[in-house]
């Protein structure tokens, strides 16, 4: 369960900073180490840094719709877990009655027991058959998840920055923390956060 809401965050952060990249790589240049005069007046803010920075985990905890799909993505993977578990102990019961019905005198064969054996491992196989096919089906429905919040932030983020502000987005969080040093005053997280659960829920009334 801990682990499978660390995966869906770790794919979440790798597909976002992915969009970041493919989306502002574009307006990139080479770079050159060049001497520049010190300017007589003080540069404006946007001058300064034509760069912001977005804080993912604050987005997978203040944007609705990733929250609440995430928990719902976790509450089956919970289910899938628990009817593995309850069929699991099931088929355990079914062993241990056998096992107690022929040691109180009962005779068995070793055809029986043959027979038994083979119809367990049958049922323990279908039971993993289905657990691995209710697995495969989530992690299919969380990539596509996935690939409708990409679509959405990029969409949000071109309109966003329409006005051509910025020419680099960062990205910061658990596991992506590359930023060393950041001046709060180029966090936009808040804005992200405003700005998409607006538009989803606009979205959502259509």
């Amino acid at each position: 369960m801990k682990n499978f809401s660390i995966v869906l965050n770790v794919v979440l952060i790798v597909a976002v900073a992915i969009l970041y990249y493919l989306h502002f790589s574009g307006n990139q240049k080479p770079v050159s180490v060049v001497k520049t005069a010190v300017p007589k007046a003080p540069l404006s803010e946007l001058e300064k840094a034509p760069i912001a920075y977005v804080d993912l985990d604050s987005l997978n905890e203040k944007i609705a719709f990733i929250r609440d799909k995430r928990k719902e993505l976790e509450g089956e993977q919970k289910a899938i877990e628990n009817e593995w578990m309850s069929a699991s102990r099931a088929l355990n019961d079914k062993k241990n009655e056998f096992i107690k019905k022929h040691d109180n005198g009962k005779a068995i064969t070793d055809e029986m027991a043959a027979e038994f054996q083979t119809q367990l491992l049958q049922e323990q196989q279908a039971i993993e058959e289905k657990r691995q096919a209710a697995t495969q089906k989530l992690t299919e429905k969380s990539y596509k998840f996935m690939d409708d919040i990409q679509k959405k932030l990029k969409d949000f983020l071109a309109q966003y920055n329409s006005n051509g502000t910025y020419k680099y987005i960062l990205t910061t969080g658990t596991g992506l923390d590359y930023l060393v040093f950041k001046d709060t005053t180029l966090n936009i997280t808040n804005d992200v956060i405003a700005g998409m659960n607006e538009k989803i829920a606009k979205e959502n009334k259509k």
